[in-house]
């Protein structure tokens, strides 16, 4: 398996894709990493991590947990549209403030979602 396949998909969105980013790739120790770079730039008291693509990497958070914190954190692996983003931000009940980190963005995230990396094009 690798990181980025060229075939065609169909993504969550529903649309066909060409080439897709498959973070099932990422071994338990880039997971550990990237949660380690989130907790740099991020201080939180909760996490959720989208399925199926992101429960690792929300686990590997949980060791960062900040008591204290007003932030909650919802983590995706790979952003296509932003809905499943959209989707959990309005189904979380919380009074925090919450902040999407997603590792992949296949094109502009909202303005409340940070990408570790961004692959679109302007």
């Amino acid at each position: 398996m690798e990181l980025f396949e060229t075939k065609t998909f169909k993504m969550h969105s529903g649309d066909i894709g060409h080439w897709k980013i498959e973070c099932d790739a990422l071994t338990d120790a880039d997971i550990d990493t990237l949660a380690l770079m989130i907790s740099e730039r991020f201080n939180f008291m909760g996490v959720y991590g989208i399925p199926t693509g992101a429960v690792r990497l929300g686990k590997a958070l949980r060791k960062y947990i900040t008591v204290g914190s007003d932030n909650f954190l919802i983590v995706d692996d790979v952003l296509t549209t932003g809905a499943s983003m959209v989707e959990v931000r309005s189904k979380v009940n919380t009074h925090h403030n919450i902040i999407g980190v997603v590792l992949f963005a296949r094109t502009l995230p909202p303005d409340w979602v940070y990408p570790m990396f961004q692959l679109w094009n302007k």
